[in-house]
């Protein structure tokens, strides 16, 4: 499902248009350069400084801040600091996970890095996360969850750059629970970070601990999705190239649920995986085995049991949530 026409993109529209003149005004103090870099990379000028209106993502980890802290009594202004904070560690983690995967593309334009080059990448990325920490110097209680974030963020991102290094039989192998864990960490901890830090600024900071593991399996779900997106989505959507995973080794959950599948087509796929994805025929005939071997259907499986855990902590916690909860499912529910 595209997001842009979920059942919650009116709620994203409306945290969208609280959230950017607060982002603006963030990225208004940094150094000129660094400050046209993340103009770009937000989607709200073209790489030589000219404004644009293109897509700077949709804002789901600021509404989601926005919305638990809504749900608890407080106001989406009131949480505003978390919510740009969440942005900007969101968006400094693109910048860097486009130089690490060595992606070109993002969001249907060029990435930072391949626009700007390599080093301003990774200094407009610093100065992302830089000005995320400002945000919330002064709320210690939310900071604490932001803070854990960028530490799971970092070890689930090491985790994933490993897996590449691993092979796909034998002893050594990555398991779904090795990955399950992974994503928990890269994916769960800054939804974590944005729920906690919303009920915190809202009101309600008893409800955080909760929240944060609402978040985290909310994440799981989140990366399942976008890994079977990889295999199986429209580019002309997604913004990036179909199979790009496949060609590059990453141990996403589809491929292992396949491979765990131990019928004759995950034989197939693993011999096809050793050999090497090279080329698009090799991606397509791995890409079908996935499927043959019950790769995709294990992935939608998991994905709908993380999604329920989730939700039922959320309706624990913020009975009534109607809007968050929409976008939370709207978050899973992006395959057609």
């Amino acid at each position: 499902m595209n997001l842009s026409h979920a059942p919650g993109s009116g709620v994203l529209v409306r945290c969208r248009r609280l959230l950017e003149p607060a982002l603006r005004e963030a990225v208004s103090g940094l150094h000129p350069w660094s400050g046209r870099m993340v103009a770009f990379a937000m989607g709200w000028s073209d790489a030589d400084g000219r404004p644009e209106g293109g897509d700077g993502g949709k804002g789901l980890r600021p509404a989601i801040t926005m919305l638990s802290a809504e749900a608890v009594g407080g106001t989406a202004e009131l949480a505003l600091p978390g919510a740009v904070a969440v942005e900007l560690v969101h968006a400094f983690s693109l910048v860097h996970d486009d130089i690490i995967d060595n992606d070109e593309r993002r969001r249907h334009r060029d990435a930072l890095w391949k626009a700007y080059g390599v080093g301003p990448a990774l200094l407009a990325g610093d100065a992302l996360l830089a000005l995320a920490v400002s945000r919330l110097a002064g709320w210690p209680e939310a900071m604490k969850y932001l803070s854990a974030a960028l530490v799971e963020l970092v070890q689930g991102q090491t985790a994933d750059m490993a897996f590449e290094e691993r092979p796909w039989r034998g002893a050594n192998r990555v398991t779904v629970e090795e990955y399950t864990t992974m994503a928990a960490g890269k994916t769960g901890g800054l939804l974590g970070a944005s729920a906690a830090v919303g009920v915190v600024l809202g009101g309600s900071p008893e409800l955080a601990d909760r929240m944060w593991d609402m978040g985290r399996d909310l994440g799981v779900a989140f990366q399942i999705v976008d890994d079977m997106l990889g295999i199986w989505g429209d580019p002309g959507l997604t913004g990036k190239p179909v199979h790009s995973d496949l060609r590059r080794d990453k141990k996403t959950l589809p491929v292992l649920a396949a491979l765990a599948s131990g019928g004759s087509a995950a034989k197939e796929l693993s011999a096809v995986l050793v050999a090497g994805v090279v080329d698009d025929d090799s991606a397509r005939r791995a890409a079908d085995l996935v499927t043959d071997a019950g790769g995709r259907a294990a992935a939608q499986a998991m994905a709908d049991h993380y999604l329920t855990t989730a939700l039922r902590v959320m309706d624990e916690c913020l009975p009534g949530a109607t809007e968050l909860r929409a976008l939370c499912h709207s978050l899973v529910d992006r395959i057609t």
